[in-house]
């Protein structure tokens, strides 16, 4: 018989997300997270952080619902990538378009009245699905069920110029922690986690 989760669900969409790096052990020389929201109690929309040497190192937040990118920085990304989390960080509006498939390439456009932001995955590997449980990271109270499908290859360009660093390959093996691999997450259902009295529960 199916199961129906009895946790709320906060929100569903896309999360796809690229690490480059310098040098392979140590930080992330350029950073980004692309939000495509299906769902949320911000509405849908997306949103682009980013963080690398072509922006100067400076957190930059391009969005189509600020209300769903505040929402975000709150509940999410203050857990996933505090730096992305500041919200006196000003919100620039922008639009959002994509082209490729999963297949060969994809490729997320960000376009502002100053800047063009290009996002490309390419030579992909098998899908993978990634479930935790509501409660069952400490200090996360949100379960997430998640289809991955993991690029060993990807570029930033900003305006033109390309961000430095490549991905880490050294996990990109479907056991790996994915930290420096770009992944384009599809189907997804992060977070969810039941309300209580007191706040959300863990």
């Amino acid at each position: 018989m199916p199961d129906v989760d009895p946790n709320q669900i906060r929100l569903t969409g896309e999360n796809s997300f690229i690490r480059l790096h310098v040098d392979e052990s140590g930080p992330a020389a350029t950073r980004v997270s692309h939000w495509r929201i299906l769902y949320c109690p911000g509405g849908p929309g997306h949103v682009l952080f980013i963080q690398s040497d072509v922006t100067d190192n400076a957190v930059r937040i391009y969005s189509d619902n600020i209300a769903m990118t505040r929402w975000l920085q709150e509940e999410i990304e203050s857990l996933l990538h505090p730096p992305f989390a500041d919200q006196a960080l000003p919100v620039v509006e922008a639009m959002f378009s994509k082209s490729g498939d999963p297949r060969s390439f994809w490729t997320e456009t960000v376009e502002s009245q100053d800047d063009q932001i290009d996002l490309t995955w390419y030579d992909f590997g098998e899908p993978f699905m990634l479930t935790v449980a509501a409660g069952s990271v400490e200090g996360r109270p949100h379960g997430v069920y998640s289809c991955f499908i993991p690029g060993r290859r990807a570029q930033v360009t900003f305006n033109g110029a390309r961000g430095g660093g490549s991905t880490a390959t050294a996990e990109a093996g479907r056991q790996g922690q994915h930290d420096g691999l770009p992944g384009l997450v599809r189907d997804v259902g992060p977070p969810i986690g039941e309300e209580s009295a007191e706040g959300r529960a863990t």
